[in-house]
């Protein structure tokens, strides 16, 4: 994993990524059209909207700074992707509580032998974060694009038969209100377990 955190960005070098190619009329990826841009656009002001506004709760602060961390969040992304945009300025604040914890993003399109090695049922879905202990840069554990809750209620929107439209937008409706919450809830019990696994394959090899 080491040559895939070389060559990633920092999340400053992402959001400078996206605005540069929003800048020239473009987005991240090879399909490049009027509703891509619109996507990529709409997405990186609901960044900047989370990366203001979003406030991590008493127990994820008490859960992170906890942990003896010393690792790699690397997150595969891209910058039109909405679940992206929803969960990246959380994970941000998330990670940012603990010096150990250092993120970084990478492009699913220009690296699809590292997104096909992490398929969430088939599909090459994202954001897809990757936890790397930063001595050995073996994986710790994964997280995948959206919370146990909001992926819950993906799957009831879509198995009612929704257009992608409304989904997105109930979606979207899901995540205002939920703010950050879920995926708090999840990481407090991620971090810990994967931490838990680092631990015990040390204590095998000792």
């Amino acid at each position: 994993m080491k040559e895939y955190i070389d060559k990633a960005m920092t999340f400053a070098e992402y959001t400078e990524l996206i605005d540069d190619l929003l800048a020239a009329g473009k987005t991240t990826g090879p399909v490049q059209s009027a509703d891509m841009y619109n996507y990529a656009k709409l997405n990186r002001q609901r960044m900047r909207r989370l990366e203001k506004t979003i406030d991590v709760g008493t127990d994820i602060r008490e859960a992170m700074a906890g942990l003896d961390a010393d690792c790699y969040w690397l997150v595969i992304t891209e910058g039109w992707c909405g679940d992206a945009a929803q969960n990246i300025p959380v994970i941000e604040k998330i990670a940012a509580l603990n010096p150990g914890i250092r993120t970084r993003y990478i492009l699913r399109d220009e690296n699809p032998e590292l997104m096909d090695r992490y398929l969430t049922n088939g599909a090459r879905s994202i954001p897809y974060l990757i936890a790397i202990d930063a001595r050995s840069f073996e994986v710790s554990g994964t997280w995948s694009s959206r919370p146990a809750a909001g992926q819950a209620y993906f799957l009831k929107l879509r198995s009612q038969g929704m257009e992608k439209p409304e989904i997105n937008e109930k979606m979207q409706r899901w995540y205002n209100e939920d703010r950050g919450k879920s995926l708090e809830m999840e990481f407090v019990g991620l971090t810990k377990a994967w931490l838990q696994k680092k631990a015990a394959k040390m204590a095998a090899s000792s």
